[in-house]
C-alpha cells in the first residue's frame, strides 16, 4: 500500500485495474486507492506479471507499506516468488557472544503478535484496556486491525455481569421499530469528523458579520458575461472569491496561521474553496488567487470543483491554503457561521443575496439586493480589529466591483 499523501497511515483499495496473470509495464496504472480526500491511481513500480492479489478490491483500512499483490519477474512462478514479508530465523549467537539487540529492519513475522497491529487498532485497544497479545488479527499476515479490537470490545461488554436490577416505573408501550439505512463511514468522512471536532473544541472561534449590497456586482457580472463569448461564464461566487483574495492583500494580517512558536503570515494569497461532494466537503486551493483575472479564476474553480466531485484531486491541489470561502447562497441559505478549517485562521461564510428595503443615510428607503457574510476567526492569531478591517475591505470591493478588475 503506497503512501499517497502527507500523514497517510492507511487507505482503501477501491479497485483493481489489472487481474491476476496480466502483464504490467512500469508506470502502468494497476489500482485505485481511496485516501481521506480523494481516489488516486497507483502505478506499478516495475514491469512484470501480476501473480497474486493479496488484498481484494473494496478492502478498507489497509496499512501503508502492507503488501497488496505479488509481482513476478519474467521466468518466476508463485512457488519461486519471495514471501511478502520474509521471516528468516534469526542467527543464534555463539556461546562466547552476547545476544545482540534486534534491529529496526527485523521482519514483521518475527515480532511478538502484539506488535502486528495498525496504529488505529493500538490506540483503540489502549483506550479500551484490551490486550493485543490475546487477539487474532484478520488483516494481512495476521495483522490486528480496527475491526478485531471492536469485536473484542463488544465481546467484553457482552460478558460483563449486568448491574443489580433497580426498581423501575411501570412499563410504557414500546415505540415501533424504525427503519434505517446503515451508511459505513468512508475514510474521507472519518477525517472530516475528526478535523471539525478538533477545530471546534480547540480553536477559540469568534464571529463577525457584514451585509453587502450586490446590485453593482450583479450588473458587472452580467456585462462581463455578455462580452466573454465562450471563454468563461462568471458566477457570483467567482466574484466573491476574487474579492476575498484581494481583501487579504489589503489586510494581510488575516492571512495567517497559529503555531505554538509563532504566528505565520503567508506571503501568497492561496484561497481554499469549499466544494460539496458525495463523500463530504473538500477544499481545493486556488493558488495566488488575488493575481489571477476573473476569467482565469472562474475556469480554474470549475475545473477543480469538477475533479473534486469525481475524487480526482491530487494532494497538492487540496492541501495548504491560508483562507477558506464557503458559499451556501446557491441553496437559498441567507446566513450561517462556518467552522474554521485548521490550521487556517479564518473562513468566510457567504449567504444568498435577497431583495429588501434599505434605509440610506438621508433616510430615503430604496430596494437593494443584500448579501450576508460571516467571518469565523481564530482569536489566537487574528484579533477582532483585524477581522473587522478585513470585512470592511471585502465589503468595499463587493460594493465597488470595478476594483476587482484592477
Amino acid at each position: 500500500m503506497p503512501s499517497l499523501s502527507a500523514g497517510m497511515e492507511e487507505g482503501t483499495l477501491a479497485r483493481w485495474l489489472k487481474a491476476e496473470g496480466d502483464a504490467v509495464a512500469a508506470g502502468e496504472i494497476i489500482a485505485e486507492i481511496e485516501t481521506d480526500k480523494a481516489t488516486m491511481e497507483m502505478e506499478a513500480a516495475e514491469a512484470g506479471i501480476l501473480g497474486r492479489l493479496l488484498v481484494p478490491a473494496g478492502t478498507n483500512g489497509v496499512p501503508v507499506n502492507a503488501p497488496i499483490a505479488i509481482l513476478l519477474q519474467p521466468g518466476e512462478s508463485l512457488a519461486e516468488a519471495p514471501a511478502p514479508t520474509p521471516a528468516a530465523p534469526p542467527a543464534q549467537p555463539a556461546a562466547s557472544e552476547a545476544p545482540k539487540p534486534a534491529v529496526a529492519t527485523q521482519a514483521a513475522d518475527e515480532l511478538p503478535p502484539r506488535h502486528l497491529a495498525s496504529p488505529l487498532a493500538r490506540r483503540l485497544a489502549a483506550e479500551s484496556d484490551i490486550d493485543l497479545a490475546a487477539l487474532t488479527g484478520s488483516g494481512p499476515r495476521g495483522r490486528i486491525v480496527r475491526i478485531d479490537v471492536e469485536r473484542a470490545r463488544a465481546a467484553a461488554s457482552a460478558a460483563s455481569p449486568a448491574p443489580a436490577a433497580e426498581p423501575r416505573p411501570a412499563p410504557v408501550p414500546e415505540a415501533p421499530a424504525q427503519r434505517v439505512t446503515r451508511l459505513p463511514h468512508s475514510a474521507m468522512r472519518r477525517v472530516i469528523a475528526r478535523r471539525l471536532l478538533e477545530s471546534k473544541q480547540t480553536v477559540p472561534h469568534f464571529y463577525l458579520s457584514v451585509e453587502c449590497e450586490i446590485d453593482r456586482l450583479l450588473a458587472l457580472r452580467a456585462d462581463l458575461n455578455a462580452v466573454a463569448a465562450d471563454d468563461y461564464k462568471l458566477s457570483v461566487n467567482d466574484l466573491v472569491i476574487k474579492a476575498a483574495a484581494k481583501a487579504l492583500r489589503i489586510v494581510p494580517e488575516a492571512n495567517a496561521m497559529w503555531t505554538e512558536d509563532a504566528i505565520l503570515r503567508f506571503d501568497d494569497v492561496d484561497v481554499a474553496v469549499a466544494v460539496a461532494t458525495d463523500g463530504g466537503l473538500i477544499t481545493p486551493v486556488l493558488r495566488r488567487a488575488d493575481e489571477k483575472s476573473l476569467g482565469t479564476l472562474s475556469n480554474e474553480i470549475k475545473e477543480l470543483a469538477g475533479r473534486a466531485r469525481a475524487n480526482k484531486l491530487k494532494p497538492e491541489e487540496y492541501q495548504g491554503g491560508g483562507f477558506t470561502v464557503s458559499n451556501l447562497g446557491m441553496y437559498g441559505v441567507v446566513s450561517f457561521a462556518a467552522i474554521i478549517n485548521p490550521p487556517q485562521s479564518c473562513i468566510l461564510a457567504v449567504g444568498a443575496g435577497k431583495r429588501r428595503a434599505v434605509v440610506r443615510e438621508d433616510d430615503t428607503i430604496v430596494a437593494a439586493t443584500v448579501m450576508n457574510c460571516t467571518l469565523s476567526v481564530d482569536h489566537r492569531s487574528v484579533d477582532g480589529a483585524i477581522g473587522a478591517r478585513y470585512l470592511s475591505a471585502f465589503k468595499d470591493l463587493i460594493e465597488q466591483p470595478l476594483r476587482l478588475l484592477a
